[in-house]
This record gives C-alpha cells, sequence and structure tokens, in this order.
C-alpha cells in the first residue's frame, strides 16, 4: 500500500469527522431535533472532538454543544454529567487556544450556567471562572464578550454566585471592557455589571469602588439603545441598595441629560430610565426633590401617558415614592397633573399588580392635608379605588391596597361632593371614614349643611343601623347635632307613618 493511499485513509476519516460535527452543529440549531440527537447519544461523540487535532471540528463540536445546551436544563445536565466542562475549561486557560475555539467553549459555558443557580455552579466548581477571567483579559474583543456573557449569565441567579465572581477578580476588568470601542462588549460588560450589583449592597459597592459609575454615566446618551438599555439597568441595580450609592449615581451628573431618553424610540431604555429615577427618588426626600428640580416628575408624567402596559409600572410607583416623602413633594406630583394620568392609568391597566400600584401611589398623594385629598378626589377616583376592593375578581394584594389608599384619603378629605357617593355605595368598614368626615365638616358650614338635606345625605344617614357607643353612631350623633330635631326626626326611617297614624288619631276640633 503506497503512502499515498495510507494518508488518504486519514483523510477521509478527517473530512468525515468534519462533516459529522458540522452537520450535528446544524442539526443542534433547530429545537425539534434536540430530543433525537440527544436520544443519539451525541454528547457522547462531541466529547473526543473537543480534542480533536483540526481547530475547526474542535470549535464546531463546541457549538453544537452549546447549542444543545442552551435549549433546556436536561440537555445542559448532560453536558455537566458527560464530564465535558473540565475539558472547556482547560482549552479556555491555554495561551495556544484559537480565539474561534474559545469563544465556543464560553458559548458553552454560558448555555449551562444560564438554566438555574445549580447548573451555574457547576460550571464554577470547574474553575470555569479563572479561565474566564483569562479570556477577560485577551486582546480579542470577540474573546472577550462571550466570557463577560458567560460570567452575567453565572452572576445573575443569585449572590452567592456573584460573590464568587467578584471573588474571581472580574470587576475591574469589566470596567475595562466598557471602556473598549466595540459597541457589542460594552453591552454584556454592562450587563454583568448590572447581575453583579443586583444581589445586595455589598456586591453593589464592590461596583462602585472600581469607578463603574462614571464610566457608566458617560454612556447614558450613546445611540445604541441596546446599550444605553443595559447602562440604565446597571445604574439602577447600583442605586437601588442605598442612600450612599444613589447620591453617588445622582453626582455623576446624569440628570437632566437622562430625561431625554424617557422620550427614546426604544420602550426598553424608556422603562429603566424610569426604574433608574424609581430608584433614586425612593430613599430619601432630598433626592426625590433633586430629581423634581430637574423637571423629573412632569418628564416621567409625560412618559406615562405615552405608554401603556408593565412599562408603566415604575414611572407609577415613582410618582408614590416622590409623594410619600413630603406635602411639598405630593403637592409637585399633583402641579405637575400627576392625578389625572394615574386616573388614565388605573382606568386602562388590566393586570391587578399595576392598578395595586397606581391605587398605592394615589394613597401616598392624598394622605397629606385636605387639600391633597381633594385633588385625588375631583379626579372621581374614590369609586373606582372602592370597585377594586369590592370586586371578587381583585387579586388580595389589589383589595388591600385600594382599601388602604381609599382609608387614607378619606380621613383628610373635606370635599364633600366626592365624599356623598360613598354614603350610598361603601361597605361599614370604608363607611365610618365617610361619616366621620361629614361629622368634621358639616357644623362649621352652613351651606354643607343646607345640601347636606337636599342632597337625601341626611335621609341616607338616618338609615344607617349602627351599634350604639360605636365610633360611627358618634359620628352619626354629630351629624345630627347640627340641624334642629324635627328636621332629624322628618327624614328618619318610619317617620311618614308616624304621622299618618297621628291623622289617624286626630280628632278635628
Amino acid at each position: 500500500m503506497s503512502q499515498r493511499q495510507i494518508l488518504q485513509v486519514f483523510e477521509q476519516y478527517q473530512k468525515a469527522r468534519t462533516q459529522f460535527v458540522q452537520t450535528v452543529a446544524d442539526l443542534a440549531a433547530r429545537p425539534q431535533n434536540t430530543e433525537t440527537l440527544q436520544n443519539a447519544g451525541v454528547m457522547s461523540l462531541l466529547r473526543p472532538l473537543l480534542l480533536d487535532a483540526v481547530p475547526t471540528i474542535q470549535q464546531t463540536a463546541a457549538l453544537a454543544l452549546g447549542r444543545l445546551a442552551n435549549y433546556n436544563d436536561d440537555l445542559a445536565e448532560a453536558v455537566v454529567k458527560g464530564d465535558i466542562l473540565p475539558q472547556l475549561v482547560y482549552s479556555l486557560a491555554e495561551q495556544n487556544t484559537q480565539r474561534f475555539y474559545k469563544k465556543a467553549a464560553a458559548f458553552v459555558l454560558r448555555a449551562v450556567a444560564k438554566h438555574s443557580p445549580e447548573l451555574a455552579q457547576a460550571v464554577v466548581d470547574c474553575g470555569a471562572l479563572d479561565a474566564l477571567v483569562i479570556s477577560l483579559e485577551e486582546f480579542d474583543p470577540g474573546v472577550k464578550e462571550a466570557a463577560a456573557w458567560a460570567i452575567s449569565y453565572i452572576a445573575r441567579h443569585n449572590a452567592q454566585l456573584s460573590q464568587a465572581v467578584v471573588d474571581a477578580g472580574v470587576v475591574p476588568l469589566l470596567v475595562l471592557c466598557i471602556q473598549e470601542p466595540e459597541i457589542a462588549l460594552k453591552r454584556v460588560a454592562a450587563s454583568a455589571l448590572s447581575d453583579i450589583a443586583k444581589h445586595s449592597p455589598e456586591l453593589a459597592q464592590t461596583v462602585v469602588d472600581t469607578g463603574a459609575i462614571a464610566h457608566l454615566a458617560q454612556m447614558i446618551l450613546n445611540p445604541d439603545a441596546k446599550l444605553k438599555r443595559q447602562v440604565f439597568s446597571a445604574l439602577s441595580q447600583i442605586a437601588k441598595h442605598s442612600v450612599d450609592v444613589a447620591e453617588m449615581v445622582v453626582e455623576a451628573e446624569i440628570f437632566p441629560a437622562a430625561l431625554v431618553c424617557l422620550k427614546d424610540p426604544d420602550e426598553y431604555v424608556r422603562k429603566n430610565v424610569t426604574t433608574l429615577i424609581r430608584e433614586i427618588t425612593k430613599h430619601t426626600p432630598e433626592l426625590s426633590q433633586i430629581i423634581v428640580n430637574v423637571g423629573g416628575v412632569a418628564a416621567v408624567i409625560d412618559y406615562l401617558g405615552d405608554s401603556k402596559g408593565n412599562v408603566r409600572l415604575p414611572g407609577i410607583m415613582m410618582l408614590g415614592y416622590v409623594a410619600t416623602h413630603s406635602e411639598n413633594l405630593a403637592m409637585a406630583v399633583i402641579v405637575s397633573k400627576g392625578v389625572p394620568q394615574l386616573a388614565i392609568c388605573l382606568e386602562e391597566e388590566q393586570e391587578d399588580h399595576i392598578k395595586a400600584a397606581t391605587a398605592w401611589a394615589f394613597g401616598q398623594i392624598g394622605r397629606h392635608t385636605p387639600e391633597h385629598a381633594k385633588a385625588v378626589a375631583v379626579a372621581n377616583v374614590f369609586p373606582k379605588l372602592l370597585n377594586l376592593y369590592l370586586d371578587t375578581e381583585s387579586s388580595e394584594d389589589l383589595q388591600v391596597k385600594a382599601k388602604k389608599a381609599l382609608k387614607s384619603i378619606l380621613q383628610k378629605c373635606t370635599y364633600l361632593p366626592a365624599l356623598e357617593p360613598l354614603l350610598y355605595e361603601a361597605p361599614s368598614n370604608i363607611l365610618k371614614h365617610v361619616i366621620c368626615q361629614f361629622s368634621k365638616v358639616l357644623p362649621h358650614d352652613s351651606k354643607a349643611r343646607r345640601l347636606f338635606v337636599t342632597s337625601g345625605g341626611l335621609k341616607k344617614v338616618q338609615e344607617i343601623k349602627a351599634e350604639p357607643g360605636s365610633a360611627i353612631q358618634e359620628y352619626i350623633n354629630a351629624i345630627n347635632n347640627c340641624y334642629p330635631e324635627e328636621i332629624v326626626r322628618y327624614y328618619s326611617p318610619g317617620y311618614s307613618e308616624t304621622l299618618l297614624e297621628r291623622i289617624d288619631t286626630y280628632q278635628p276640633m
């Protein structure tokens, strides 16, 4: 047998391996094929090809494994059980490994880690973080991006995994990555920083200590929408933990420039900016006042008008947080026409959790003074809140928030035209607060006393059956004391029958 014939055998074997691995990678790109491939024992066949002498076969084998692991946790589990991860980690850490293979190996790690904390822990346990750190220091931006992506998927699950990422020395390298010129690398690095910072104040502080805020702040007006999404997400995840870090975010001078992004064409950019503003305003009156001063409240109210559905939620909550802090800040929400816009949200939104947040926001706005309560009352919010509280279809959280908001506003409300319809519709636990408000206002307002009679309010009060000595009976007595005894008797139930009986017993002269 000639040398050429012998070499031909090896060439045919190489072609067959190449064709096999390429076909498997193509088949793995379609979800409907994954079960058949797994049943055919594809994992054990691909594993030795990761060590193949031909680089393209190595890369394609890794790509096929990544695609399979990406679909579901069963396939990812099979990658772990097949003892494939240590081989990938070894290849990642090798200096001589080709960059395409490093990208494919990092893709497999990411595909396994994304499914659950347990699978992410398996990736960490096989020494992946050290190998990924080496990849973050590579010259090639594609390798850095693949490594940052894998790190992001590990960190996002919980604080323990994030801490492992931090301990591996990843954060300073991610901050360097967001300074690179490649947009895709910036996006993934910002996303990874966001996933690390979100779990605890300590992890957020680690991100802050590397100078991340200043570099993130420089990118808020970048034309790339996907990058802005990640930048605002990262700043939100940092700012949410404490007053100190929220102040550092504000001191990075992102306002009022960031408010421009509330008009961004990208829905998620708008949502993430609003989330950032919410996370800042929730901490202190001072931080809320800064946002008010730069026009943040008016901008968020406009945003609510332009949005629908879940993306409204952070804006609704932000208005509630601002109003919570003080009378003046609640008045800033009212003056900026926040109440009518929230009333529209309450009317339009179908999801109970959005309605619950809106009800809560109304409670925060209206609970301060009679003036605040009137601003909510004139928007015809009371009947809506009452209906949500009484509706058996409402979630428990929505019922609780609607009831609490209604009570807290009613306790300050002296605007009687809004209170009167509740006399006829409210259950006793709400009615008590309505009657209480009438008992406070009527003694000091003769015009209101007359109107209360002519509108049928006094008659309705006489029909209420209250326990003697109860709070509601005390309020009814206080109202009755505002009128001559014969007027109260005239509107009491059964008075007409009493008059008729007197006719029967009356003897004309």
